[in-house]
């Protein structure tokens, strides 16, 4: 596959080879947004039951200044079966550095749209797993509003732990979504697949989601259109969370500019 837009076809028992761009040590898949979801609709539809999930996650600069700095998360998104680039900075990367370019930016606040739109028309289901349990259920209702059609199989805040997880898990799989959207955070949403994902085998796709059930709900704002493009959206975010943001960038950007330096190919 190129970055043109293309349709995947459905597939059974493995995914279509994609072709990948290491970028700060890590391989990230090349494919635009419109190619992402039409690539997650076919593997929701593909998974043969009693396996396990597919494990599509997603990396920007914080993920590959954390996945350097320890090598079990590394290896926790080396598992995934994609890595979307969710950061602009790593497309700019790939046009200076790689012999292979991003097509384009694959954030998972605009590709959650792209495949909501495409599982309306197909009838794909959908389970929201994170969050809060306040802001999980205000953006099941936003996504009802805007998805009438959009069938959500169920939905739960990411605090649960003990019997009470053990039994959201068999709930989930009885369920069968073909898509769990996975707002968990990293690392705890790549350990969440690392350590359940074997007791979810009629899920179909698992899409680690960061964020996602925030913005949805309203509780965070996107940057401006002209700003994410530009690759500042970090900068936007800092802005409006800046107790909490301001520290990891501060942190984070240099080890992750070091690492894509370093090793990016």
């Amino acid at each position: 596959m190129t970055g043109a837009q293309q349709d995947v076809a459905p597939f059974e028992e493995s995914l279509p080879a994609l072709p990948t761009v290491m970028l700060g040590g890590l391989p990230i898949t090349v494919i635009d947004r419109r190619s992402a979801a039409l690539l997650m609709m076919a593997a929701a539809r593909g998974h043969l039951a009693g396996s396990r999930p597919y494990y599509f996650t997603s990396a920007n600069g914080d993920v590959i200044a954390q996945a350097r700095a320890d090598v079990e998360i590394s290896a926790l998104f080396r598992t995934a079966d994609q890595i979307f680039a969710d950061g602009q900075p790593l497309v700019f990367a790939s046009r200076l550095l790689c012999n292979v370019h991003l097509p384009e930016r694959v954030a998972t606040t605009d590709l959650f749209h792209d495949v909501a739109n495409l599982a309306e028309d197909e009838g794909t289901t959908f389970y929201l797993f994170g969050s809060t349990e306040a802001e999980n259920s205000k953006a099941v209702a936003a996504i009802r509003a805007k998805y009438p059609r959009l069938r959500i199989a169920g939905h739960c805040h990411g605090y649960l732990s003990g019997e009470a997880l053990e039994r959201k898990l068999d709930e989930i799989n009885a369920l069968a979504p073909g898509i769990l959207w996975l707002g968990l955070g990293v690392p705890r949403e790549q350990i969440f697949v690392r350590d359940f994902a074997s007791r979810l085998s009629n899920v179909g796709v698992i899409k680690t989601s960061g964020g996602l059930f925030d913005h949805l709900a309203g509780k965070v704002r996107r940057a401006p259109l002209w700003l994410q493009k530009a690759g500042f959206e970090w900068l936007w975010r800092m802005a409006m969370e800046p107790r909490r943001l301001f520290w990891r960038y501060f942190t984070t950007s240099p080890k992750a500019i070091y690492a894509i330096l370093r090793y990016s190919r």
